[in-house]
């Protein structure tokens, strides 16, 4: 593949700095929008740049191929108190609808937006299983993340394909749910949060940065997609699973009741149960490296 110029927001968060590495691996060149460039002016190098929003983005936006959004504000660790939920919507919201209008701006259009989504699209599912075709919630997750999705999808109407990667539980070493639940087991207090019947639509991070570039490699595919590993696995499961990997027991569940006192509505993400397929992937030829929940836990643990 050709190197590309790449414009990219978010791309100094837990997903993007991995993300960054693997596009610059492959060779292309990476434009990161972000509110604070004078912080990385140390990284600064002739294949990447850091530039503000206060920059003329139309005017980048002319000069590069690929534009990938993964901006938004984190949805773990804190309780969504009526000013986290306005950071959390008009984080990824807001932006998105930024970046279509300077897309709008722009005289020469860049030939692929991939915008990111989340699998907390569909809510609370139980044991169904779940496709791209599957109905979306109506939760407060779900309805950011179809408003999310609606703004990318603007950009069709300049003649940008648009792919919308339904992002699922990231599984890395330093960041998300594994760093969450890394620690109890280190001290021999680690066990599954909730019932432990919840489907946890989990990916290992180097799938997910394969995923999230694959509609820059196969241009058949747009529209929304699901981020994440063909085989779901509950909550027991994985907690059982990090267990072994860290040789240590996994006795000491969370109660369900327990999280929501201390998160509230914030629980959700981690109480709630999606069984979700990567069809689309699938369909379109896409391999996962890592299938087995176990192995991609060992392999960053």
């Amino acid at each position: 593949m050709e190197s590309k110029k790449i414009l990219i927001t978010g791309g100094t968060g837990f997903i993007g700095g991995y993300l960054g590495q693997e596009l610059l691996r492959e060779g292309h060149y990476l434009t990161i929008l972000t509110r604070n460039p004078e912080n990385y002016i140390e990284k600064q190098a002739k294949n990447h740049a850091y530039i503000s929003w206060s920059q003329d983005i139309a005017e980048r936006m002319e000069e590069s191929d690929v534009v990938i959004n993964l901006a938004g504000e984190n949805l773990f660790g804190q309780r969504w108190s009526d000013s986290v939920k306005k950071r959390i919507y008009n984080s990824r919201i807001e932006t998105t609808r930024k970046l279509v209008e300077q897309m709008r701006k722009a005289d020469r259009k860049p030939e692929l937006f991939i915008s990111a989504s989340a699998v907390g699209i569909y809510g609370d599912s139980g044991d169904t299983v779940l496709d791209e075709q599957s109905e979306t919630g109506s939760d407060f997750l779900a309805d950011v993340c179809e408003d999310w999705e609606k703004e990318a999808l603007k950009a069709e109407g300049l003649g940008v394909r648009v792919a919308l990667p339904r992002i699922g539980i990231v599984l890395e070493k330093d960041g998300g749910v594994v760093e969450k639940m890394r620690l109890p087991f280190l001290f021999f207090a680690g066990g599954a949060i909730g019932s432990g019947r919840q489907y946890v639509p989990w990916i290992h991070m180097r799938d997910l940065c394969r995923a999230i570039l694959y509609p820059m490699h196969f241009t058949e595919l747009s529209g929304a997609y699901n981020a994440c590993s063909p085989a779901p696995e509950t909550m027991s499961t994985l907690s059982s699973a990090m267990g072994r990997v860290l040789n240590r027991p996994s006795l000491f569940r969370v109660p369900e009741l327990a999280l929501k006192i201390a998160l509230g509505e914030a629980a959700q993400p981690v109480l709630g149960s999606l069984r979700v397929q990567p069809k689309k992937l699938l369909d379109s030829g896409f391999s996962f490296e890592f299938e087995d929940l176990e192995e991609a836990l060992a392999d960053i643990l």
